[in-house]
């Protein structure tokens, strides 16, 4: 006798039902994904196009090559469907933004630190020269001014027709001089501008405005190295050059003594202490960094200034990492009533757009009329007097930063298990032993970096000085740096805010002095950090 076993139904399976997400990706997969794809290239494609036209007019080679080189490489990323091309897809745009803000910017940083870039050295040498020839251009003595229209011949040559208010008499001026013209043939309207000439066309309407280079570099000779040169489209004057260019020697001879102005390989031609401007843009070296300790008003403040930058800095990470940690363990309470209600209060200075705070925080502080002195029936200078101004960038400081590591505490103890506070408190710890040697060393392993990073940022924290007291109040010493300048502040002010101009050279410099600086605070910080590690 046969046994036969009855198959065991299989359990029924439900529908297989795609998220959203799984819709989208599926959506876009297909003809519309590669219809975005191809739209995202051409526009990728003219981009690179427009900037390789752009540095080819300019000459940069080698930018040129980096950006055919990439944008060739898209394209062979997404169109071609290799095994290497699938994890370069997903590399290549946070690789291209990478360098579009943080790489570029770098280079180019420590590019013009050894340049003198600032103002008045913005242009190349031969485009200073042009401008400095077309600076000396003066009215001579007994110089003429002229009522112009341009015109041209009957075989089509660009003369001007240059009416003279002293004499009555007009000219056809070309680039071999003056013609008198008969008064017979020739009519001006009541502002003394010639409307009609025989034997010439007037030029109007479109093409006068196309005419504009060409009459920039129109010149008519007159006497000497004088010429008259037009004034826009209605006006000429007769000029001649104070300063010759000599191409041969490179330097100008001013004509009227003959002072020689060398170039001084710093981007300017001068003669003594006296310098034309403008100069052009040029590399000089570590001059700005050597300058930054020659200078006075560089060095002389600077000590201060960097030592108000450690006390800055160090304190408000060490109040506000206090302060948040002592009100994360406040409301670290599973059964405290309206626990929600303080927790959402004290997030709401690091809610709101700190710039608005600072402003906020200036007219409160305001010495005068701030509702702080009002409200207490007390005149103190919170922000004009030097040590009360430290105070109180301190203060507010602290207070933007105090919920930032209020947030970070009250999420790291929370992380603690509390078998380890459990079995420390059975071993007969106090409140404060667990808190010194359990609770405080597990949460700086999680927090010290952060604390680094604060202090990172609050080492150049332009924002918080500049809007609440601008730097000052200013001693006697210095009239640049401020009783409450950090580095960032006083570079700003040293390289873009005072002297003659925007000094940008400088303030490269400045800033990669500053970067060592917090680099090698935070270097020494994260070495020292790993002792904490150990401590678990």
């Amino acid at each position: 006798m046969t046994a036969t076993a009855e198959a065991t139904p299989l359990p029924m399976q439900e529908p297989f039902h795609p998220g959203l997400l799984a819709r989208a990706v599926g959506w876009f997969s297909g003809g519309v994904g590669l219809t975005i794809k191809i739209a995202l290239l051409s526009l990728s494609n003219a981009l690179g196009i427009w900037a390789a036209y752009t540095l080819y007019q300019d000459s940069h080679w080698i930018a040129l090559g980096s950006v055919l080189f990439a944008t060739a490489f898209i394209d062979i990323v997404y169109l071609l469907p290799r095994k290497w091309t699938a994890p370069a897809k997903f590399l290549v745009p946070g690789t291209v933004f990478l360098i579009a803000f943080q790489i570029i910017p770098i280079i180019y940083t420590i590019n013009v630190a050894f340049t003198n870039y600032s103002t008045g050295h913005i242009l190349s040498k031969s485009s200073a020269i042009a401008t400095i020839q077309a600076n000396s251009l003066q009215p001579p003595p007994n110089g003429q001014q002229y009522e112009m229209a341009p015109a041209r011949t009957a075989s089509g040559e660009l003369v001007l027709l240059l009416h003279d208010d002293t004499s009555g008499k007009v000219y056809a001026g070309t680039k071999n001089g003056l013609v008198p013209l008969p008064a017979s043939s020739v009519r001006v309207d009541s502002t003394g501008v010639p409307v009609m000439a025989k034997g010439y066309t007037l030029i109007k309407g479109s093409e006068l405005f196309s005419l504009d280079k060409q009459l920039q570099n129109y010149e008519i000779p007159t006497h000497g190295n004088a010429a008259i040169q037009p004034q826009g489209f209605n006006q000429a004057v007769e000029l001649e050059p104070t300063l010759r260019y000599d191409a041969q020697t490179d330097t100008f001879t001013r004509i009227s003594d003959g002072k020689v102005f060398r170039d001084n390989g710093r981007g300017s031609f001068v003669a003594g202490a006296e310098e034309l401007e403008p100069g052009w843009k040029t590399g000089v070296g570590f001059h700005n960094f050597s300058e930054i300790l020659r200078d006075p008003l560089v060095r002389t403040p600077f000590i201060s200034v960097f030592i108000f930058t450690i006390v800055f800095a160090t304190s408000v990470v060490l109040l506000s990492f206090a302060i948040g940690l002592f009100l994360a363990i406040a409301l670290d309470k599973a059964h405290m009533r309206f626990q929600r209600f303080y927790r959402t209060t004290l997030v709401i200075p690091y809610a709101i757009p700190g710039f608005l705070s600072l402003l906020v925080w200036a007219g409160l502080l305001n010495d005068d009329f701030g509702a702080v002195n009002h409200l207490f029936h007390i005149h103190v200078p919170w922000l004009f007097g030097a040590n009360m101004a430290r105070i109180s960038v301190i203060m507010v400081s602290v207070w933007l930063t105090v919920p930032y590591f209020f947030l970070v505490s009250l999420a790291t103890l929370q992380s603690i298990p509390n078998e380890l506070t459990e079995a420390a408190r059975v071993d007969g710890g106090g409140g404060w032993q667990i808190f010194r040697r359990v609770t405080l060393p597990l949460l700086l392993v999680a927090v010290a970096p952060l604390m680094i990073a604060s202090f990172a940022l609050n080492f150049n924290n332009f924002n918080n000085i500049y809007l609440l007291t601008g730097g000052g109040p200013y001693s006697g010493t210095s009239s640049i740096a401020g009783s409450t300048d950090i580095l960032i502040s006083y570079t700003y002010k040293l390289a873009i805010a005072t002297g003659k101009g925007q000094d940008f050279g400088l303030a490269s410099a400045l800033s990669i002095i500053i970067f060592f600086i917090v680099a090698a605070i935070a270097g020494i910080s994260f070495w020292r950090s790993k002792s904490l590690e150990t401590m678990r």
